[in-house]
């Protein structure tokens, strides 16, 4: 390991940042650096420039340009302490695109097609309490709480904890699993039992589900969560009671499932409807 890899490396580790980001903003930065077959150390503004221009060329998700910035960010701002780095790092901006969202029936239809218990079970978590995938496969036995009706979420995204409501109808779902699988301390242990479930099997599962259900909408395990906050909106529940249950850390963020909530939608009249008809015209 270099020593600027090394001094990075504790530079997040001091910030707390979660060990997913760690991995993140390391590869994005050995990346960067593997471009030009030079330290990072040895770059400036006009490489940073070059190689955003080639992302760009490179058709690269929006998410990859944005993850880019920040771990440059991070290397050239905390680790180097160069105070050109904000200005000569802007974030991209993010394309306005209205997520997927399935319907009730939609869901149940997806529900129902997934096989298994353990499959079904997961699926079912992840709806019924809104979580990422990186969430529901670190839950534990005890992060179910029957008493309460709530379920703890430990460590999400921004390393922040949480509780989310307990479904009854998810609770016996989990016992007829548990009753099944006996978990000890993962609720969905993965291979070898001590550790949780890979987030790519979650996300193979979902995929077939979808396709079992013969689902034509491209939807993924994160559209479950999209699915149920757009759900609570549209069954009345108020924007803070779904930021709390989401973890989200805006507002504004939860604002957004305004766009694709469609009670409104429907219940507003148009225009057209308004307007005289033949009958109404020739009278």
């Amino acid at each position: 390991m270099t020593p600027l890899r090394q001094r990075m490396c504790e530079e997040m580790q001091i910030r707390n940042l979660s060990p997913a980001t760690q991995r993140t903003y390391l590869t994005a930065v050995t990346q960067f650096a593997q471009h030009f077959g030079q330290s990072p150390a040895e770059l400036g503004p006009d490489q940073i420039r070059t190689y955003q221009l080639h992302l760009l060329a490179q058709q690269r998700s929006h998410s990859t340009l944005t993850i880019t910035v920040c771990a440059l960010r991070f290397l050239y701002q905390v680790t180097l302490g160069q105070d050109w780095a904000v200005k000569a790092l802007p974030y991209p901006r993010r394309p306005k695109l209205l997520p997927v969202v399935l319907s009730p029936a939609e869901v149940a239809q997806l529900l129902a097609a997934t096989p298994g218990i353990k499959p079904h079970a997961l699926l079912a978590t992840t709806y019924a309490a809104g979580l990422r995938v990186s969430e529901v496969v670190r839950l534990k036995v005890p992060d179910i709480d029957s008493q309460r009706m709530v379920i703890r979420v430990q460590q999400g995204k921004g390393r922040k904890d949480r509780y989310v409501m307990l479904s009854p109808r998810l609770l016996e779902i989990l016992r007829t699993y548990w009753r099944a699988k006996r978990p000890a301390d993962w609720l969905f242990p993965g291979q070898p039992r001590t550790k949780p479930l890979a987030t790519r099997s979650v996300n193979r599962v979902c995929r077939q589900a979808v396709q079992r259900a013969g689902l034509t909408k491209q939807a993924t395990v994160h559209t479950l969560r999209h699915s149920f906050a757009t759900h609570l909106l549209e069954a009345g529940v108020d924007v803070r009671t779904i930021q709390l249950l989401l973890g989200h850390r805006s507002l504004r963020t939860t604002a957004g499932y305004l766009h694709i909530a469609l009670h409104q939608v429907q219940a507003t009249t148009s225009p057209l409807d308004l307007l005289p008809t033949g009958e109404d015209t020739e009278a």
